[in-house]
């Protein structure tokens, strides 16, 4: 199985080598932002490569309240939370509401991407807040035998300052800080709906 892996690895990056893009972003340190696929990229390669393959699919599995109140990926294809708030659980180890697993992110998940035609090598870049679900809905994909998913490194918002007025706000990198085209309306089509 890790020769399969990492065989596919190899081909994604021949793949992005040869086709103009260097797709090669750094492992995340952080254990809980790698994945058994070992394939990252950081928003600008995603772009670049959504820009290069018409069959490259974005996927966004963060809360609809996250993307309601910091905006949405303009080439986001497919929106499913992995984790969903839930309003009535507070933690106190947070000082916030706690998340819940979305019961129905697996089958949700498949049955959007088959609906968009993909298979097991179709290039797919998992993008969340910073990089953890992202991690944690490549592992699950990686595990139904797909080859070729990647996530996004520093996720949407990027990481949080470390100094000054504004510290703890994400504005250091990811995607809304990179450039890329976002926006704070949603596509009907690609917004996640809880009966999907």
């Amino acid at each position: 199985m890790k020769a399969t892996l990492l065989a596919a690895g190899l081909l994604s990056c021949i793949i992005a080598l040869t086709s103009g893009t260097t797709v090669a972003a750094d492992k995340p340190a952080k254990s809980a932002a790698q994945t058994t696929l070992d394939l990252y990229a950081t928003p600008a390669e995603t772009w670049d490569m959504l820009q290069q393959d018409s069959s490259a699919i974005l996927v966004d599995v963060r809360d609809p309240i996250e993307v309601m109140f910091t905006g949405f990926a303009a080439p986001t294809r497919i929106h499913v939370p992995l984790m969903i708030a839930d309003p009535k659980s507070w933690s106190d180890r947070s000082s916030s509401w706690a998340m819940m697993k979305n019961p129905e992110f697996e089958a949700q998940l498949t049955d959007k991407l088959s609906r968009l035609g993909a298979n097991k090598d179709t290039p797919i870049f998992m993008m969340c807040r910073s990089g953890s679900r992202s991690a944690s809905a490549v592992n699950l994909l990686a595990s139904q035998g797909y080859n070729n998913v990647w996530t996004v490194v520093d996720g949407f918002e990027g990481s949080a300052l470390k100094e000054g007025n504004s510290k703890g706000v994400r504005a250091v990198n990811g995607w809304r800080n990179s450039g890329l085209p976002w926006s704070y309306k949603v596509d009907p089509a690609v917004a996640w709906h809880p009966a999907d």
